[in-house]
C-alpha cells in the first residue's frame, strides 16, 4: 500500500473487499446495461444512486476515485463537486468517449482534477480539446506480464463468450457452433467469474470442456473465438492468434445502415486489440458479420494460414510495445496518494 494510513472505502466487488476497502454496495447490485435492464431494475439503481451520495456525505473523503461506469460515476462527480467541493477526483480508467460520446470530454475535465488514461492513444486525445490526461500504463497487459508462460497445445480451441449472461446467451451458441466444424481440435470455454457452471451446462456437449483458468486455456490454444472487450486484449497479450465477435440487438438493421457508421462512432474499429494498433490485427465479426459461416472461415485461416498467422503475432508484439511496461496501479497510487 502506498499510504498504510489511507481508508478506503467505496462500491465494488470481491477483490476491492479483500484488499481492505469498506464496500457501501457490491457490484453485483449494479451490473446493469442497457435500456431495458436498466428500467426494469429502476428501483435498485435509484438506491445504488442513494447509497453513493450518503456514503460520500458521511466520509467526505479527501480523494474521489472514479473507475469507469460513466452514467453512474459522472453524477457522482457532480454530486461530490457540488456538496464537497474540498475532494479532489480522479477519473482512473476513464469513459471510452473516444469511440463516441465525445462530447463528455467536456464534462469529465470539467468534473475532476486528473484524468489517469490505460490507453496510449488517450493524452493525444484529450490534448485535442485542450485538455490533459496522463498515461499510467495498461493494467491488462501489468497482470499478463506476470502470468507464467505455457506451452501451446495444438489440439484446443479457446471459446471466450463474455462474462454477462445475455452476452453469454447470445454469443456462445454460434461461437460453439463455429468451433465445431474443426473435429481435430478440444473445445475450451472459458467461463466467467461471477457465472456459475450450471448456466453453461444446456450449452456444451460431453466432449467440451469449461475452465475457469482463462489465461491456461488461452494461452494452450491454437486459436480463440473472443466476445469483443477486455478480452481480446488479454488474448492477444498471450499471444494466441483469435478472431472477435460481438452481438447486436437489431443486427440485420444495423448492417443495412452500416454506411452511416460514422455518425455513431468515432473510430473504424470495435475491438481495443484493433483499436490501439489503429489498424486491423484481428478479424471483427460484429452484429450481423457475426455468423457461424464467418467466424468458422476466419478460424480455419488461423490454424491452415501459417503467413497469415505470423503477420497476427508479429502485431501482437508491437502492441505489446505501445502499451509499454509501465505499472498502471502502482503509477495511478501514487497520483491518488499525492492528492490527499
Amino acid at each position: 500500500m502506498r499510504d498504510p494510513k489511507a481508508q478506503i472505502a467505496g462500491l465494488g466487488g470481491d477483490r476491492m473487499e479483500a484488499s481492505g476497502c469498506r464496500l457501501y454496495r457490491h457490484i453485483r447490485h449494479m451490473a446493469f446495461m442497457g435500456f431495458v435492464t436498466v428500467m426494469r431494475h429502476w428501483k435498485e439503481v435509484q438506491a445504488n444512486f442513494e447509497i453513493a451520495r450518503e456514503a460520500l456525505l458521511k466520509e467526505q473523503p479527501d480523494v474521489l476515485v472514479l473507475i469507469d461506469y460513466p452514467s453512474f460515476n459522472l453524477r457522482m462527480a457532480a454530486f461530490c463537486k457540488q456538496y464537497l467541493p474540498q475532494t479532489k477526483i480522479i477519473y482512473y480508467i476513464p469513459p471510452k468517449i473516444w469511440a463516441w460520446k465525445r462530447r463528455r470530454v467536456h464534462q469529465i475535465t470539467r468534473l475532476c482534477d486528473e484524468v489517469l488514461g490505460i490507453f496510449p492513444f488517450e493524452p493525444a486525445f484529450y490534448a485535442k480539446y485542450g485538455y490533459t490526461c496522463r498515461y499510467v500504463g495498461n493494467p491488462t497487459a501489468e497482470e499478463i506480464a506476470r502470468v507464467p508462460r505455457r506451452y501451446r497445445d495444438s489440439n484446443i480451441l479457446a471459446i471466450l463468450p463474455g462474462s454477462r449472461p445475455s452476452e453469454i446467451t447470445n454469443c456462445l451458441p454460434r461461437m460453439l457452433e463455429a468451433a465445431r466444424q474443426f473435429a481435430d481440435y478440444e473445445i475450451v470455454v472459458c467461463a466467467a467469474p461471477n457465472i456459475e457452471d450450471a448456466f453453461y451446462a444446456p450449452y456444451l456437449r460431453a466432449n467440451e470442456r469449461l475452465t475457469r483458468d482463462t489465461y491456461d486455456a488461452v494461452q494452450q490454444a491454437s486459436a480463440a473465438v473472443v466476445n469483443s472487450g477486455t478480452a481480446t486484449l488479454e488474448t492477444a497479450l498471450l499471444g494466441c492468434p483469435q478472431v472477435a465477435v460481438y452481438h447486436l440487438a437489431g443486427s440485420k438493421l444495423i448492417g443495412l445502415i452500416r454506411w452511416a457508421q460514422p455518425l455513431f462512432f468515432s473510430i473504424p474499429y470495435f475491438t481495443l486489440v484493433n483499436i490501439i494498433a489503429g489498424k486491423e490485427v484481428i478479424k471483427e465479426c460484429i452484429a450481423d458479420a457475426f455468423t457461424t459461416e464467418n467466424v468458422a472461415a476466419e478460424l480455419n485461416r488461423l490454424l491452415r494460414d501459417e503467413d497469415y498467422k505470423k503477420e497476427m503475432l508479429a502485431s501482437y508484439e508491437h502492441l505489446v510495445q505501445l502499451l509499454g511496461s509501465q505499472p498502471a496501479s502502482v503509477t495511478a497510487a501514487e497520483i491518488i496518494t499525492s492528492k490527499q
